[in-house]
């Protein structure tokens, strides 16, 4: 009886298995990003991160991320010394273009101010050594007007310069 079962059990497990169609995958590109429109920080912080994490092509060590809220020049409550957020983050960004970065790292930049954030690139990295970011890139995700004047400072510092416009 049992021999009499095994022909049954191999047709049963054949129609099933020709029953089984093969999923269709269907790849999509990516979803293009699109930049919040407020200035909420973390709807900011999460768009940098993702403009980030698609940009990070030749990266082989580190990605040194920065950002600016809006109103990053007012003093910062309660801050005794009268220093904004933009004049800490110059002091931290200018310390570390002097201190030079090693090849491989990416340094990037974003803003919901991007005209605030040119500024503060292009101030970190005016009188840079012409080598002191070579082999490194540097990203900055911000209005079209504004990516000129951040590429020819990061490029004087040898930096391979990437723009995203955020749109």
């Amino acid at each position: 009886m049992t021999r009499a079962l095994v022909p049954v059990a191999l047709l049963l497990s054949a129609l099933v298995l020709s029953g089984c169609q093969k999923e269709e995958v269907v790849e999509a590109g990516p979803v293009e990003l699109t930049a919040p429109t407020g200035s909420d920080d973390a709807q900011w912080k999460a768009y940098l991160g993702q403009v980030i994490g698609r940009n990070q092509e030749g990266v082989t060590d580190r990605v040194f991320s920065y950002y600016l809220p809006m109103g990053a020049s007012e003093p910062a409550e309660g801050d005794q010394d009268g220093k904004t957020m933009y004049d800490r983050q110059l002091e931290n960004v200018s310390a570390v273009v002097q201190r030079t970065v090693l090849p491989g790292n990416m340094l990037a930049f974003g803003s919901p101010d991007s005209a605030k954030m040119a500024d503060l690139v292009v101030s970190a990295f005016t009188g840079a050594d012409a080598n002191a970011l070579k082999g490194s890139q540097v990203l900055f995700i911000g209005k079209a007007e504004d990516a000129d004047r951040v590429k020819e400072a990061v490029e004087a510092a040898g930096a391979r310069y990437i723009f995203v416009e955020a749109k």
